[in-house]
């Protein structure tokens, strides 16, 4: 056995090394990023909290400036002005429209020029409206909307299919010539004595362009009173260099077809008959047997041609300013989704249909729950976008039925500069506009924020 004791091996303790200390310099990471970041918030503060302040410190003020303090008088006179409820009433039917049919729109043009060919001209077309400024859209629209169907598009493609499955009135504008013995009844003329039986009603028109007379009219003649009936004649009492007397057939002068007259009695009909070639018509003895009779114009001879709708009037303006604006943004919405619908995984949806999915069950069930994040962006951009909707507007509806257009930024526009000069109801109207617009923000932030984590 050795006698020598056995050596400790002491092991030096790993002292991990200290940190060193953190630089309060202008190397440091936090002051760097609040330099980098101090421009943009003198931007914000002065573009954007410093007016936000403002307003509403001033919606608190009258017409007459800092002078006069109203309180919330200005919030009330919102809910109570007839122009400011429309204009709310309007900003509601934008949120609740727009959003929708422009996302609809887009997802379905997204979708189907994955199916056709030249995709790429057919989106470039769609998102062509969206380098359109609003000025120039509304300026476009406003012929388009034309009450004219000679300038206005859509009266013009309106009434071309209306006029191909109905011929119209065959003497529209025509009226019977002053003294003579026609009143105005309904849409339609009535003789102002009655004719007896045997008698020959002399119903003299004018006011009827030589293009509406028939090319197979012949010259007026009266028509021969059948053996207790009565006769006349409708023509055309106007002959070339206004030659001719008032009221009676002269040579040259034409008879005009088709027109339907009644033989009426107490405001009743009890006969009908149509003019001839030669405007000549007659009515049998059955019509007046219990004595004279009235003879009416029908109105169906005189009603003036359809022409169109009345877009720029007060029951459609709304309507038609939407159509515009979806013309414009239905590209951007088609242009988002697609870029989604591009990101897809291609997988989800053969495999859907290997398992015997229809191509409706496929977009329903799996391309549309997958594109959902992309079609809430879109949805609330768009909210936040009409909500603030002034210039198509302003535009398109300028005149008479503005009032019936009337949104919020606009009555905002209306009420600060543009008549009413009461900058306090302005101020409350941003107020109000900033206060619709704020949720759709924050959802925006909260999804963001959702995303990044």
């Amino acid at each position: 056995m050795s006698d020598k004791a056995p050596v400790s091996v002491v092991v030096p303790e790993k002292h991990s090394p200290k940190p060193a200390r953190e630089s309060r310099g202008l190397g440091s990471g936090t002051l760097l990023g609040w330099l980098f970041l101090l421009p943009a918030l003198i931007m914000l503060t002065v573009l954007v909290a410093y007016p936000i302040v403002w307003t509403l410190l001033r919606s608190m003020f009258g017409a007459d400036g800092w002078s006069d303090f109203v309180g919330i008088d200005n919030y009330k006179e919102l809910f109570t002005d007839d122009d400011t409820f429309t204009a709310l009433k309007n900003n509601l039917i934008w949120v609740l429209v727009v959003p929708v049919v422009v996302t609809a729109l887009g997802l379905i043009f997204a979708v189907l020029t994955e199916r056709v060919r030249f995709a790429t001209a057919f989106k470039l077309i769609v998102f062509m409206p969206m380098a359109v400024s609003m000025l120039a859209a509304g300026i476009i629209f406003r012929l388009v909307y034309d009450r004219d169907p000679d300038q206005g598009v859509a009266n013009a493609a309106i009434t071309s299919v209306h006029d191909m499955f109905s011929e119209g009135a065959p003497y529209p504008g025509a009226r019977p010539r002053p003294n003579a013995d026609l009143g105005p009844q309904g849409g339609g003329f009535v003789t102002k004595a009655a004719t007896d039986p045997g008698g020959i009603a002399m119903l003299p028109l004018v006011a009827l362009p030589a293009d509406k007379v028939p090319g197979d009219a012949l010259d007026a003649k009266p028509g021969v009173a059948p053996t207790g009936g009565l006769g006349g004649v409708v023509w055309l009492d106007f002959a070339k260099g206004n030659a001719g007397a008032a009221g009676k057939v002269d040579p040259g002068e034409k008879g005009l077809p088709g027109v339907e007259v009644e033989a009426v009695r107490n405001g009743k009909s009890v006969g009908h008959a149509t003019t001839g070639k030669d405007g000549s018509f007659t009515m049998p003895a059955s019509a007046v047997k219990d004595g004279p009779v009235q003879l009416r114009l029908t109105e169906a001879n005189f009603a003036k041609s359809f022409g169109g709708y009345d877009w720029l009037g007060p029951n459609l303006i709304t309507s038609a300013i939407i159509g515009a604006y979806i013309w414009m943004w239905a590209g951007f919405a088609m242009v988002l989704i697609a870029a989604g619908l591009a990101a897809i995984p291609r997988d989800a949806l053969e495999a859907a249909r290997v398992d015997g999915a229809t191509e409706w069950q496929v977009f329903r069930r799996v391309t549309v729950p997958l594109l959902a994040p992309v079609l809430v962006v879109v949805m609330v951009t768009l909210v936040i976008n009409v909500l603030k909707i002034f210039d198509l507007v302003y535009i398109i509806s300028l005149g008479s039925s503005q009032k019936e257009a009337n949104v919020l930024a606009l009555q905002l526009y209306i009420a600060s500069f543009g008549g009413g000069n009461n900058q306090g109801l302005g101020s409350a109207i941003g107020i109000l506009l900033f206060l619709l617009v704020l949720p759709a923000m924050l959802f925006n932030i909260r999804r963001f924020r959702r995303e990044n984590r």
